[in-house]
């Protein structure tokens, strides 16, 4: 019996071996190769699979298995690692401005090879200068051992598991490889995934980062790799560190090798033979360079024989072999004809210039984000001004300065209140700034600029659960017409959602009777969701799931909540034992600290005129949400008789009930459930498949119950 059990075990390794190669393999061909073989849908059921098999024979992990690129669990601090080969930094050499010889410096550099060689034409290789940021990839026998950033070029940060989760960097090596390969190379923030990030961001109304550089740096000193799995990183190797296998004569043998194993290098590489061809090829990349994924500065020269390279050494900090010629960034004037101001889909509001069209860095550009009113205050723009246009990081337009010089005098200073008329642009609607924020935003839920977003959240799983109405559907709702708000949903009838068409008007694609018919028994059932699922549907500033719930429990219905009686004397309470106060006041999930954001949230929404019109529109529509935990006000001593009062809990694994219904359940018994273990945590309620929080809850001490300790607890 236990050789059979054994033999099915073998059977098991191979399988997920097989799993890991061809999961490694099909990233490759996607990521490296741009030629996948295979569709998304057959590689996520091959991941599935592995997934699955890992999860019932944990003996088998593999920190370098693909399902890792997920992130694991956060570390405390980076260790630091001691590089193999020293990883040295390359030497600048500046395009000079307004010089009469630009590539003056560049010249000197190709003299000195000259002379160090002892020969005329040196064959030096020329390649764009990623700007990103420099890593050490370690593979041991074909497989990663670990990764570190450049650090003091002796010693380095261990990013391993911040790596592990970049898709594009190779966790096994194909082909042939040698026992040791250490590759140096950049991890960077593709221009476009960079932009939708910023985007995104914007619209937040979180600060954007400056570059793409910054954007990699930030994300690679997360101690969450889960975190870092979230960013649009990539890598291209460039470099050779330790190495033990054939040797490689050239440069040219070092790209045939990166090819082989399948690791993305950068391209393209020129050779130049002599210094004619050197500077017509450094020409040539910064011509070419704006066409390419990544945000380049400059072009980076390498001697190409590795036995030339010997010869020439080393300074204390930088090969005498290679430079990197910086290119300086492409500046123009132009007028700034207007500023207008878009509404994003979450509400914020941002400036854009309108400019004069001016070709800039490879294309025309006639606006650029001006980000915010403290950034126009900052730097003095004014509508009228000629200025100074750049692409950050040679990808998103931005004005630099202003021409003060060329300024009108008539000029104004900006006030972006004054120029909107003090309401939304989009809908006319109130506008507020939150204290701490930079961005001013539309607080009208039924703003039609935000219509799609709201929609999304509103029919959301959390929200009230509307089938059938996703991204797509709503978009296609509100450019059809049929939905200026999230209410209007409950206007639509059976025919108009099923002639409603989720494609172009060249190729229309119906929603069809059966998705029809879904969303309508979605809606119906949506009329009685309870309170605290409609507050979260509405997408109110500061009001998340948790205090949803908690300003339910303190509330019976929506008309109770707007006319609260609570909520002033959380929003006027800054005396410094508030926060003792607040928590009596409001004993459960939402805590003091946030009580007050919380509060001040709710007040400002029911006073506006946009939270005035929900109120009379839900009347009008028969909606009315009651609370299904409500709990009126309770002093001190009540509170005390709760029998979990005061605990927090933390919930894993497979229960008796649904994880949402055991976390009301435990609240109703006065304890705050939250979503991360930490110091504070008092018990981990763990079912089957407790997993990582059951390992992290031993770590720290805290104690692990099931739910018969529960109910004792309970008594």
């Amino acid at each position: 019996m236990d050789e059979l059990f054994n033999t099915c075990l073998m059977g098991i390794e191979d399988r997920i071996l097989h799993l890991r190669t061809e999961l490694e393999r099909h990233n490759r061909l996607y990521y490296t190769d741009a030629a996948p073989e295979i569709s998304d849908a057959d590689y996520d059921k091959l991941y599935r699979e592995l997934e699955e098999l890992e999860a019932k024979y944990p003996e088998f992990d593999d920190p370098n298995s693909p399902t890792k690129r997920v992130g694991g669990a956060p570390l405390d601090s980076f260790q630091q690692i001691k590089h193999l080969v020293r990883m040295l930094s390359i030497d600048d050499v500046f395009e000079l401005k307004d010089a009469e010889v630009p590539q003056a410096e560049l010249i000197d550099f190709y003299k000195r090879l000259q002379k160090n060689l002892g020969r005329e034409n040196v064959a030096v290789t020329v390649e764009p200068k990623i700007d990103g940021v420099a890593v050490s990839l370690v593979y041991r026998d074909g497989v990663l051992s670990y990764a570190a950033t450049r650090g003091d070029g002796t010693t380095g940060d261990d990013i391993t598991n911040n790596v592990r989760t970049i898709r594009s960097i190779p966790l096994s090596l194909a082909g042939s490889f040698p026992t040791l390969l250490e590759v140096r190379g950049e991890i960077y923030m593709p221009n476009e995934a960079f932009a939708a990030m910023n985007a995104e961001r914007e619209e937040a109304g979180l600060p954007t980062f400056v570059n793409p550089r910054n954007a990699s740096a930030g994300a690679l000193k997360q101690l969450d790799p889960k975190l870092v799995a979230k960013r649009p990183l990539a890598f291209l190797s460039h470099g050779l560190g330790a190495y033990e296998g054939p040797a490689l004569a050239s440069e040219t043998d070092l790209h045939d090798l990166l090819d082989s194993a399948g690791i993305p290098r950068n391209r393209p590489v020129l050779i130049a033979h002599s210094l004619e061809e050197l500077l017509a090829h450094v020409a040539k990349i910064d011509t070419d360079r704006h066409a390419l994924g990544y945000g380049t500065d400059g072009a980076v020269v390498k001697v190409l024989d590795r036995a030339e390279r010997d010869k020439l050494g080393y300074t204390s900090r930088a090969p005498r072999w290679a430079a990197a010629y910086k290119f300086l960034p492409e500046q123009k004037e132009t007028l700034l004809k207007d500023i207008t101001v878009q509404v994003g889909r979450t509400g914020v509001l941002t400036p854009v210039a309108e400019l004069e069209p001016v070709f800039v860095s490879g294309t025309t550009v006639a606006r650029a984000t001006l980000h915010n009113e403290e950034e126009i205050q900052r730097k003095d723009v004014r509508i009228g001004d000629t200025v100074v246009i750049e692409k950050a990081g040679e990808i998103i337009p931005a004005v630099v300065k202003v021409v003060l010089e060329k300024r009108p005098g008539d000029s104004k200073p900006f006030s972006l209140l004054d120029h909107i008329g003090g309401v939304c642009p989009s809908c006319g609607g109130p506008v507020s700034k939150e204290e701490g924020f930079v961005a001013w935003r539309c607080t009208n839920f039924e703003c039609p600029a935000q219509a799609v977003s709201k929609i999304r959240q509103f029919a959301s799983r959390k929200a009230l659960d509307i089938e059938a109405v996703g991204g797509i559907v709503a978009e296609a709702l509100v450019n059809r017409g049929l939905c200026r708000t999230p209410l209007d949903l409950f206007t639509l009838d059976r025919e108009r959602l099923a002639t409603l068409n989720l494609g172009s008007d060249e190729e229309p694609r119906r929603f069809g009777e059966k998705n029809a018919a879904k969303v309508l028994e979605a809606l119906e059932r949506a009329r009685h969701k309870p309170l605290d699922r409609w507050l979260f549907a509405m997408g109110i500033r500061q009001v998340g799931e948790s205090a949803a719930k908690e300003l339910a429990r303190l509330h019976e219905s929506l008309a109770t909540l707007a006319n609260s009686e609570i909520l002033p004397e959380l929003r006027a309470d800054t005396r410094p034992d508030a926060k003792k106060r607040n928590a009596k006041l409001v004993p459960y999930a939402i805590s003091a600290d946030v009580a007050q954001v919380v509060a001040e949230a709710i007040i400002a929404f029911f006073d506006s005129e946009a939270g005035k019109h929900v109120l009379e529109r839900m009347t009008e529509l028969g909606i009315d949400p009651r609370s299904e935990n409500y709990l009126p006000r309770r002093d001190e001593a009540d509170l005390s008789a709760l029998p979990l009062a005061g605990k927090t809990f933390v919930i894993t694994g497979t229960l008796s009930m649904g994880r949402d219904e055991m976390k009301r359940f435990i609240e109703s018994k006065g304890a705050k459930v939250s979503g991360s273990i930490s110091a504070h945590t008092d018990y981990l309620l763990s079912g089957e498949g407790g997993g990582s929080k059951r390992d992290k809850a031993e770590k720290l001490g805290v104690k692990v119950i099931g739910e018969e300790e529960l109910g004792g607890l309970l008594g």
